[in-house]
């Protein structure tokens, strides 16, 4: 695949952010790592390559984001308030920033978004936030609740940030337009969040596909088994 580094300055954040971008044209799709994961780790995990095919026939094109999780979540010595303020620095650079420049490289208006375990929070959350630039979620075996990093302390940024909460008053036609897939698996670990957030959903009327694997793990083999298969249906419009 072609791929290229890009160093993306941003002015929420203050600094430059690492992008992977694989292939030369496509409808694009914006990759998040798992927990404390950098913009390489979908790649040297093979979760890349599992749609190798597509990218090289110019059908995807993937946009590989940094996370921020060392100044947020799993910042050590940081106090919850602080943790919370520095992630939604980090959706509005995703919103406000990398999107418009997404938008103008592939004339798309709206995106696909992706991500395992803890990046199936981030692209989940992102989506649900901020449906106007996303027309498809990935999230395979995300977890959908933060408050077990914020040790009791809440406030509006929690709020907007953790969609087991905010989906509960949410107007289900704001994402009628959406495509959102929850990939677990019976021996996921976050079998029973994406149970749980998929109760959410459809309470909410927005509608979804909870796709259960059988006899697999919370691991990159199964996330290469979903990824292309998710994507092979997106293209054949049978999502």
């Amino acid at each position: 695949m072609d791929e290229k580094h890009i160093k993306f300055f941003s002015h929420f954040l203050g600094r430059d952010i690492d992008l992977l971008v694989s292939g030369h044209w496509g409808y694009p799709v914006l990759m998040f790592p798992t927990s404390m994961g950098n913009y390489l780790q979908n790649r040297d995990f093979g979760l890349n390559n599992s749609i190798a095919n597509l990218v090289n026939e110019g059908k995807i094109k993937l946009y590989n984001v940094d996370s921020i999780d060392f100044q947020s979540f799993y910042a050590q010595g940081l106090s919850p308030n602080v943790k919370i303020f520095n992630y939604n620095l980090y959706t509005r650079f995703i919103r406000e920033e990398l999107i418009p420049s997404i938008q103008r490289e592939c004339s798309v208006h709206r995106i696909a978004v992706a991500g395992c375990s803890f990046g199936g929070y981030h692209c989940t959350n992102f989506a649900l936030k901020y449906p106007d630039v996303v027309d498809y979620c990935f999230s395979m075996s995300g977890a959908f609740d933060i408050k077990s990093f914020m040790k009791g302390y809440f406030d509006d940024n929690v709020y907007f940030n953790n969609p087991i909460d905010y989906m509960q008053n949410q107007d289900g036609w704001k994402y009628n337009h959406m495509k959102i897939v929850l990939g677990t698996s019976d021996w996921d670990i976050c079998k029973d969040d994406n149970i749980n957030m998929s109760r959410i959903l459809a309470a909410r009327s927005v509608n979804h596909w909870y796709d259960e694997k059988k006899w697999a793990s919370h691991d990159w083999p199964l996330w290469r088994m979903m990824f292309p298969e998710y994507i092979g249906k997106m293209l054949a419009g049978q999502l």
